[in-house]
Formats: structure tokens, C-alpha cells, sequence
């Protein structure tokens, strides 16, 4: 599987897990589980994803966040 195609596949299934998580009759602990498993899956963003010259790592303090 390409790399492209594994980023794409991997967010269409924790979109799919978001929409199952506010079904009625949802699992939650489905939804416990398999939602962190899936997000650290989640591979680099292939190129051409961002802008060039982003970094993720620079932006605002969020509440609750490292200094």
C-alpha cells in the first residue's frame, strides 16, 4: 500500500469511528479502545500535505499544555 494511501485509509477509519462513537447503542469501550490504537497507526502525512516550510510543532500554548 502506498504511503498516501495508508494516511487516507487510516483517517477515513477514525472518521468512521467518530460517527459510530455518536450512533445510539454505541460501544463505548469500542470506541476506547480502538480510537487510540488507530491514531498512534496513523502514519506521516505524505508530501504535499502541508505548505512547505510547516511546522507542526510551532503554534500557540494551549490550555494544559507543555510550557
Amino acid at each position: 500500500m502506498e504511503p498516501c494511501e495508508d494516511f487516507n485509509r487510516t483517517v477515513q477509519l477514525l472518521s468512521a469511528l467518530a460517527l459510530y462513537a455518536h450512533t445510539y447503542g454505541a460501544d463505548p469501550a469500542f470506541v476506547d479502545a480502538i480510537g487510540p490504537a488507530l491514531a498512534v497507526s496513523l502514519p506521516d502525512p505524505p508530501p504535499g500535505i502541508f505548505p512547505p516550510g510547516y511546522d507542526p510543532t510551532d503554534g500557540p500554548q494551549y490550555p494544559g499544555g507543555q510550557p
